[in-house]
């Protein structure tokens, strides 16, 4: 038995495959993907008849997703133990540092706490999934409610968290002088309050459709309820306001400021200036590539959402959606321990910690130890 695809990933923002391989006569229930993409056309031209909620009845057309969902099952709940793993263990060790030496004395240490807290409620829905991957929803209503509402919350917020840390750093380095009594714990509260309440307002839709049903291979937890072409116009609308508010918005910002803190950069006397402007080209190339392609696809799933194509039944976006999302989901999980370990001061913190379980690595931590002269020259750009 092929276990489905998990059904946070059959939200409106990140559908996935249905659960069965193959549809014959008779009346089942079906998921949201599966009205999107297989049953749309049926409705639209009246060759079925719809009960309330989500019954269909009568001889439907399926695509064989067979080869994709067996490929899904076999692939994802490695990647996903795996991803919580390293989420777990990195976020552990970076909420270690902030507490044990930094504390939340500064904007950028509340701004990284709120993303390390952001990518652990994204994190702590992936074993939930592996285990749905395998075999079925076995958790109960609850908890299919809960940790739909964690997926969705902890992957919108994350983006906006690293967007918000990138406009920080513009502010501290490019407006300084003017940014300085701004940028203040009220401020770092505040918006670190206005992501979390966004976050949650593009995941209502996830908080309030998200159900057990019963499906042929087991129970569902999945978005549900209402007619397909309801769940079709939400699906299209997850999809949009993925690209946009959490990819095309959040691209055109990150771009924005690298560039100008690249110019003020080198426009100073700053004595590590290359290796800053290295460091913001490997931070935007890495944002760029994982999350790009995960977005392309989505835009590409949305338009053939959109047409009404019976025929339709390529596996191409359904292979490259695995793929491409998985990236996405990997630079969520890791990107508080990458946008730490990037500045000297988060090395010298982690090499106090080694060198307590190995001493021979106490000269290297005091060496790396940044002193006054190096800090006043550095302080424009202390993230880096």
């Amino acid at each position: 038995m092929f276990a489905s695809v998990p059904p946070q990933l059959q939200t409106v923002s990140h559908t996935f495959l249905p659960k069965a391989q193959n549809l014959t006569l008779g009346t089942r229930h079906t998921t949201m993907a599966e009205y999107a993409e297989d049953y749309i056309y049926d409705f639209f031209n009246d060759n079925s008849t719809l009960s309330p909620g989500y019954g269909v009845i009568g001889e439907v057309p399926l695509c064989n997703k067979g080869n994709v969902i067996q490929f899904g099952a076999a692939f994802l709940p490695v990647f996903y133990y795996t991803n919580f793993l390293l989420s777990l263990v990195g976020n552990g060790l970076v909420l270690y540092i902030i507490f044990k030496y930094e504390k939340l004395s500064t904007v950028t240490n509340i701004f990284l706490l709120n993303l390390v807290i952001s990518d652990l409620v994204f994190a702590s829905s992936l074993p939930f999934w592996a285990v749905y991957h395998k075999s079925e929803w076995i958790f109960g209503k609850g908890l299919c409610k809960l940790v739909g509402s964690c997926y969705s919350i902890g992957f919108n917020s994350s983006i906006l968290f690293l967007t918000l840390m990138t406009f920080d750093r513009y502010l501290a380095v490019v407006h300084a002088i003017s940014a300085a009594h701004r940028r203040r714990k009220k401020y770092a509260f505040g918006s670190a309050a206005a992501v979390w309440a966004l976050s949650v307002f593009a995941s209502i839709k996830d908080i309030v459709l998200y159900d057990v049903m019963d499906g042929s291979n087991g129970l569902l937890c999945e978005v549900t309820g209402y007619h397909q072409n309801i769940l079709t116009k939400w699906e299209l609308f997850g999809y949009y306001q993925q690209v946009l508010l959490f990819f095309l918005v959040p691209l055109a910002i990150v771009l924005y400021c690298y560039i100008r803190i690249s110019i003020r950069i080198m426009s100073t006397r700053m004595v590590e200036k290359c290796r800053a402007v290295k460091l913001i080209f490997v931070i935007v190339f890495t944002f760029f590539i994982c999350w790009t392609p995960y977005n392309v696809v989505i835009l590409l799933k949305a338009i053939k959402t959109s047409s009404v194509d019976p025929d339709n039944c390529s596996e191409a976006l359904d292979y490259a959606l695995y793929i491409t999302r998985n990236f996405a989901y990997l630079y969520c999980c890791i990107s508080p321990v990458f946008y730490t370990f990037l500045g000297k001061k988060f090395q010298s913190h982690f090499l106090k910690i080694l060198s307590k379980r190995m001493p021979c690595l106490k000269n290297n931590a005091l060496m790396s130890m940044p002193s006054s002269k190096t800090t006043s020259i550095r302080s424009p750009t202390t993230s880096y």
